[in-house]
């Protein structure tokens, strides 16, 4: 009987995210929780007015910027925030259309400047 280059299918295959399918969540689980919730900016007060800020990962950094922060290149393949006023002074639109890319790190110190 000749060879099939088919694989075959499993009858029980354990359901996606479940260890063993058992329904208990995979070491994976949370990182699919992450997943999920990149697409949706978070809302975040500083003294200079309401920002949303957005987390892109590695995978999906595919073009270069320069962070306002330290105003060094964020290189592609490099996990960094996307960041727009909320409050800006000609509409929410016009604030989404200044968002700027920054590193992490940069993004998170900038706070100790307020003090």
């Amino acid at each position: 009987m000749p060879r099939s280059n088919h694989p075959r299918r499993r009858r029980a295959s354990p359901a996606r995210g479940t260890a063993a399918g058992n329904g208990a969540p995979s070491a994976d689980g949370e990182l699919e929780l992450d997943r999920a919730r990149l697409g949706i900016p978070e809302r975040e007060s500083a003294p200079d007015g309401e920002w949303s800020v957005r987390t892109i990962t590695a995978r999906n950094a595919q073009k270069e910027y320069t962070c306002p922060g330290c105003n060094h290149p964020v290189q592609p393949g490099l996990a960094h925030l996307v960041v727009w006023r909320e409050d800006a002074l000609f509409g929410a639109e016009a604030g989404l259309r200044d968002r700027r890319h920054w590193h992490t790190n940069c993004w998170r110190g900038r706070s100790y400047r307020y003090r």
